[in-house]
């Protein structure tokens, strides 16, 4: 189910996104990074690339995490429509382990919308809420 939402910004794209538990939180953030980019209905998920961090800090593992994408994106012409997270904290640090599920970007096939340059720290935050985690995310176009 989709829990991200793009918010109104003059010059790049702002999105919000939900999770119940700090997986659901990173996959959502991941496909609307994705989403801005193309329409993810469109990506097959024909290659598998496994991607992994630490960071003590959650809002900078996701941001790593974010910036990660972009990376395969850039130098790979990976684009990804499904991810298997496992986030969690083991002795005071935040791990992440990431399989990610895509093809390679098709300008004829995956209706190209803008292109993601970075994520930036304006505006970027990651927090518990009640009902789970939040963060919010700009992205440099």
């Amino acid at each position: 189910m989709k829990s991200y939402k793009f918010i109104e910004h003059t010059a790049d794209v702002l999105f919000e996104a939900k999770g119940n538990n700090l997986n659901e939180l990173f996959e959502q953030c991941a496909l609307a990074l994705e989403d801005t980019q193309v329409d993810i209905n469109l990506i097959k998920p024909i290659e598998t690339l496994k991607i992994t961090g630490k960071n003590k800090r959650i809002d900078l593992l996701l941001f790593d995490f974010l910036d990660d994408l972009l990376f395969y994106k850039d130098s790979k012409q990976l684009l990804f429509s499904q991810f298997d997270l496992d986030v969690r904290e083991v002795n005071g640090q935040y791990q992440l382990t990431c399989q990610a599920y895509g093809e390679k970007l098709d300008l004829s096939k995956h209706d190209p919308k803008v292109d993601a340059k970075a994520i930036t720290m304006h505006l970027f935050e990651v927090k518990k809420t009640a009902k789970g985690w939040q963060a919010k995310v700009l992205v440099d176009i």
